[in-house]
């Protein structure tokens, strides 16, 4: 049986992470594989505390500090277990395993991704700060590495009726292109192919050929190229169409061209208040 690797870490978003696997999971016949990592500001910090304080701290200070730093790993590994027994009421009625790992989310990711067909996490973390829109700090970082697609799940979950794939011709949206036609989890939803550029063009060709597979393996399509700033356009659309998703290729520049110009992709996540659904 495939599964569903789906992270979390006790945040708003756990619900919904849950909904979205859930919903992969019956689309595709999958179980589902819950990860919690305790990760470095949360586990002990091992360090000699002897050395920090100087020779002049006492034995007894030293003995508090070694246990208040053990209570606080204690509280930790209670808390993830905690989250995971939630989560496994909340996938009830599903083939469900959890598991915690103490260490980075992405290196936990790496452990489970060979026998996983897709991630599901949350757009923002636990200590991201909603206010200001931020995303959670391990994003980018997982999905640069990730071998499988990711769906980035959004604050609530819909049912997905129509869907928009932002169309660039690279590589890495041609593989959406093909798992979309070859895989059934959108498979009765509808299709907007939208492409920025201009309508005579190797990728109005490309948007083209696209279209005609997806139609061909059975979907409306209703396909365009357009001008302007990626980012305004497709989130405008998005909106425009009542999309419940969108699909799109990940990070196709270095960092150092996205540090100077911006990254689409981190800009689209943020925006569009939809899930992701990312290739690499």
């Amino acid at each position: 049986m495939a599964t569903i690797l789906a992270c979390t870490d006790g945040s708003l978003y756990g619900k919904s992470i849950y909904e979205h696997a859930a919903w992969v999971a019956g689309r595709l016949g999958a179980g589902v594989k819950v990860l919690h990592a305790i990760e470095r500001d949360e586990a002990p910090a091992n360090d000699d505390l002897s050395g920090n304080l100087g020779f002049h701290a006492n034995t007894e200070l030293l003995e508090e500090l070694t246990k208040l730093d053990e209570a606080h790993a204690r509280v930790a590994r209670l808390r993830g277990k905690a989250i995971l027994e939630d989560a496994e009421k909340q996938l009830q009625g599903l083939t469900v395993t959890t598991v915690q790992r103490h260490g980075a989310l992405v290196d936990s990711i790496v452990e489970f991704e060979s026998e996983s067909s897709l991630l599901v996490l949350g757009k923002r973390g636990e200590h991201a700060d909603f206010s200001k829109g931020h995303l959670g700090s391990n994003l980018e970082r997982i999905v640069r590495s990730a071998k499988i697609p990711v769906l980035v799940a959004a604050r609530e979950f819909k049912h997905v009726e129509r869907f928009t794939v932002a169309f660039d011709g690279g590589s890495s949206v041609l593989k959406a292109i093909n798992y979309l036609c070859t895989q059934p989890l959108l498979k009765e939803a509808e299709c907007d192919l939208i492409a920025i550029g201009k309508p005579d063009s190797d990728l109005a060709r490309s948007l083209e050929g696209s279209a005609t597979a997806l139609r061909g393996a059975g979907y409306t399509v209703e396909a365009q190229i357009l001008p302007g700033d990626p980012e305004d356009i497709i989130s405008a659309k998005v909106k425009d169409t009542g999309s419940d998703l969108l699909v799109m290729g990940a990070y196709g520049h270095s960092r150092i061209r996205e540090f100077i110009l911006g990254s689409t992709t981190t800009a689209l996540i943020r925006t569009c208040h939809v899930p992701v659904l990312l290739f690499r």
